[in-house]
Formats: structure tokens, sequence, C-alpha cells
């Protein structure tokens, strides 16, 4: 399975408001820390990646030779 980011997010969503809300067993609590811990890296791993694929096309878009103001 291919993990995206907006499934890793509702996974890592559902983790929080389970670990807030006291609804998980203190025997899995450290399972389940370390599963969120793994969606944060996926999602931050995501991220910077998008970024800079954006930073990249915007910076190809820039033209290259810029035209002189002539007096």
């Amino acid at each position: 399975m291919n993990l995206t980011y907006n499934k890793a997010y509702s996974d890592l969503s559902k983790l929080v408001d389970q670990i807030e809300n006291d609804k998980i067993q203190l025997d899995t609590l450290a399972d389940k820390v370390k599963q969120a811990k793994e969606l944060i890296d996926f999602c931050e791993t995501k991220l910077r990646t998008i970024d800079k694929d954006v930073k990249a096309v915007l910076t190809d878009k820039k033209p290259t030779t810029r035209k002189k103001n002539r007096l």
C-alpha cells in the first residue's frame, strides 16, 4: 500500500485524538507513540519534498533575462 500525505495525516489525527482522550490502553501506548512518530516523519518528509518541488517549478518559470528600461 502506498501511503499518501492525506492518509498519514488522517491516521495521525486519529492517534492523537485517542492519546489525548485516554482511549489507548497503557500497554499499547508506546507502540502508538512510535506509530505516531513514524507518521510525523513521513508527513514532514512529504511536505519538504513538495516544497522543494514547488520552488523548483517556480524558479524554472522565471525569465532568464530581464528587459532593461532604456531612456
